[in-house]
């Protein structure tokens, strides 16, 4: 039977519980409130999930590349000794088997051999100087140079050149405070390489050098304005078997290798080459290419007027 005692015990739980879900009702955030915070939070994490997409697709195509410009390189690394190389066997092959008509002959073929091992093994020097100035045997001497000073000086080397084969070689210096974080021969090295190499596979035309900084990053670009027809590139590595591009008579570094050389170089310096299209001018008179330098901004440094008055000591190395 129950008692009074139990019906106020009741009467006392329900009031009590009715109270604590009126006070959760209200110290709780409804459903209205909550739906804002939530899209919120759902686009912010959307927005982190696909920057990370990017950044992981943009690391793995960079790493694709390397990877596919590392195993370019030693493809064309052993092409371009072994067709040389393979003259030199052919001739020894003509001795060996008693094929030349009298001594005159065979002391002739001897030279032919002797001469282009030499020239090997000058491909050889250049390649292997390349290959440990990249792994850091071979060290830079970076320092913060004039790019106006750099230009001149390309100029300077190869405008004959371009005035033999009746080139228009047009520069426009850029600022004199402009000044760029490399080794000052092997980036004149390789300006003069890329021009010379340009002038050589030209037909008409002429050729534009150019500078400038770029706002968004501490950046220097310097740009070669070449004919689409002499644009230098670096075969596939599916085209390398192609016994086509190299020149067994002259057994000259093919432009491709040169290439290839250069971007070590310019990596090796904090750089970059690129082979990008030309903005179109009203001035252009032919269909161009760009090919582009990037190369660290840098701030002058007090000593460079003590490093221009002893550029002449610098031991630089030949263009490739």
């Amino acid at each position: 039977m129950t008692t009074l005692n139990d019906w106020s015990y009741l009467a006392a739980g329900i009031a009590v519980g009715s109270s604590l879900t009126w006070f959760l009702r209200k110290s709780s955030p409804t459903s209205s409130d909550l739906a804002p915070v939530s899209s919120q939070t759902e686009n912010l994490l959307q927005d982190n999930l696909l920057q990370q997409v990017k950044n992981t697709e943009l690391a793995y195509h960079q790493a694709r590349e390397m990877s596919q410009f590392k195993a370019g390189f030693l493809a064309r690394t052993t092409h371009e000794l072994r067709s040389p190389l393979n003259g030199v066997i052919g001739l020894h092959q003509l001795i060996l088997n008693d094929l030349c008509e009298d001594p005159v002959e065979e002391r002739e073929f001897v030279a032919q051999a002797y001469e282009r091992s030499l020239k090997l093994l000058k491909m050889i020097d250049e390649i292997l100087s390349v290959a440990r100035t990249d792994q850091g045997t071979n060290k830079l001497e970076i320092h913060s140079i004039q790019l106006a000073q750099v230009l001149q000086e390309v100029h300077q080397l190869t405008y004959i050149l371009a005035a033999n084969r009746n080139y228009s070689f047009t520069i426009s210096l850029p600022e004199p405070e402009i000044y760029v974080l490399a080794d000052y021969c092997w980036l004149r090295q390789i300006l003069v390489n890329l021009v010379n190499t340009t002038f050589l596979q030209m037909e008409e035309g002429g050729i534009y050098l150019s500078a400038s900084t770029a706002a968004t990053n501490n950046c220097v670009y310097i740009w070669l304005d070449v004919p689409n027809h002499a644009v230098i590139y670096s075969e596939p590595i599916d085209l390398i078997e192609s016994e086509k591009k190299i020149n067994q008579e002259n057994m000259e570094m093919s432009s491709g290798m040169k290439l290839l050389l250069n971007q070590k170089l310019l990596e090796a310096m904090g750089g970059k080459l690129e082979i990008i299209p030309s903005p179109i001018t009203k001035e252009a008179k032919q269909d161009l290419t760009r090919l582009q330098i990037s190369m660290p901004l840098a701030i002058p440094e007090a000593e460079h007027h003590h490093m221009e008055e002893n550029l002449d000591e610098i031991d630089c190395i030949a263009p490739l």
